[in-house]
């Protein structure tokens, strides 16, 4: 019988935070005015200085000139067809109603962790500012995938987005990569950003569960973990070739079907049967390699691929 699932304890409503009198009934401190004479000193103008109603943090509503704010380095890629739609949606109500967040870069320029999709397009329609909250702690940026709720993400923007900020955090921070752990989500993300990286139509789907439960957070300070991050990724894309191979294999005998790699995966995945929550990585995959170069289609038959199931391939690269 599957064990019931843990409800969290319920919250009292309206029990949590600051009142709404008191968002801005105190004088903000001086990190804050310091932060909107530099706003001032930039070209912008800061309207208002408040604290967020569940932390007590002191942000501030401004206006930047539009030209000074860019994404963060690590983000996801541009989405054309987002850009459009909201283009287009911003311009029939010509209102801008939706303020970007931003934190200080330096250089008078302003990097903005969420609303990268907001900022495309309002430079197409060619406004000259934005209306952001600043907020005065540069880390906030580094936690790009709890803020930014803009876009659904999917597994290949997810990863490509987490490798992007563990390469930026691994100049500013030595820290353990089990440190990162609420910034990053989850470990397999990282392998599979590296992945993506060498290869844009990866077939993560397919070795993402198996990730999950082999692919943990390491103790190595995040450099030196970045480095086994890519060897990790070296040998996936290892085994994503010799099951590419296998899948070739099944379509040469006249097998045609979108689960052909979800199958051929999940064949050769020896977790699929064990009970152990986790396991060791470069055993797991080494086992999966070696079965995928083994792997004999004659044995295989036209109603068990049927009866997988599973997500179809994402690619055949």
């Amino acid at each position: 019988m599957p064990r019931a699932k843990k409800k969290k304890p319920a919250v009292e409503p309206a029990t949590r935070g600051l009142d709404a009198r008191r968002l801005a009934s105190a004088g903000p401190p001086t990190s804050v005015m310091t932060l909107a004479r530099t706003i001032e000193d930039d070209g912008g103008t800061a309207l208002a200085s408040y604290r967020d109603p569940l932390g007590g943090h002191w942000q501030i509503l401004a206006s930047l000139p539009i030209d000074r704010v860019e994404p963060t380095p690590f983000q996801r890629d541009l989405s054309e067809a987002h850009v459009e739609r909201l283009a287009g949606a911003i311009d029939k109500l010509d209102r801008f109603l939706d303020p970007v967040i931003a934190v200080p870069a330096g250089d008078g320029r302003y990097w903005s962790p969420n609303g990268y999709h907001r900022l495309g397009a309002m430079k197409q329609l060619g406004a000259k500012s934005i209306v952001a909250l600043v907020v005065p702690e540069a880390e906030v940026a580094h936690r790009i995938l709890l803020l930014n709720t803009e876009k659904a993400h999917n597994l290949r923007e997810r990863a490509l987005e987490v490798a992007r900020l563990a390469e930026a955090l691994a100049a500013l921070d030595d820290r353990p990569e089990r440190e990162f752990a609420v910034e990053f989500e989850e470990a397999a993300l990282v392998t599979l950003g590296f992945c993506y990286q060498q290869n844009g139509r990866f077939a993560g789907g397919a070795f993402h569960p198996v990730l999950k439960r082999c692919d943990k957070f390491l103790g190595s300070k995040l450099p030196k973990a970045i480095e086994t991050r890519r060897e990790r990724a070296n040998k996936l894309l290892e085994l994503n070739e010799a099951v590419n191979a296998a899948v070739a294999s099944l379509k040469e005998r006249g097998f045609e079907s979108p689960y052909l790699k979800a199958f051929v995966v999940a064949r050769i995945n020896p977790l699929r049967f064990q009970r152990k929550p986790t396991a060791d990585f470069d055993e797991t995959i080494d086992k999966m390699i070696a079965s995928a170069r083994r792997f004999d289609p004659s044995k295989i038959r036209v109603d068990q691929v049927a009866r997988s199931g599973g997500a179809p391939d994402e690619s055949a690269t």
